[in-house]
């Protein structure tokens, strides 16, 4: 499928997220991402939980869930384990310990930009 391009004028540039405020660090860009973010919130709510579940509550792609859940296994937030159930094949990911600290630091720092945003 061919990419679609957007039409901007002359010179312009693409618009830009707005820099964290001063004093607050950057958003961790490997838990931001919207199907990244779904699978560390879902494990910290009920962890284990296998590939096809992750797929139907997200309602992504096989691909789609595979590509995010190896980035976030590489950062060392998910650990994936896969194993046979009869002889049908299955993956199942927890959140480990790094990822939930990781996820409770970014809570806390949307919490900070939500209050600065408020007494802006």
């Amino acid at each position: 499928m061919a990419k679609a391009e957007v039409s901007r004028p002359a010179g312009s540039r693409p618009a830009r997220a707005p820099a964290a405020p001063r004093g607050l660090p950057e958003l961790n860009r490997i838990i931001h991402e919207r199907i990244r973010l779904g699978i560390v919130s879902a494990l910290a709510a009920d962890s284990p939980q296998t590939f096809s579940e992750l797929k139907k509550l997200l309602e992504t792609t096989d691909g789609n869930l595979s590509v995010h859940a190896r980035k976030l296994e590489d950062a060392g937030y998910v650990s994936c384990t896969k194993s046979f159930k009869g002889r049908v094949p299955r993956t199942a990911y927890r959140l480990t310990a790094e990822g939930r600290r990781a996820l409770e630091k970014y809570v806390n720092h949307l919490e900070a930009l939500l209050r600065t945003t408020r007494r802006g």
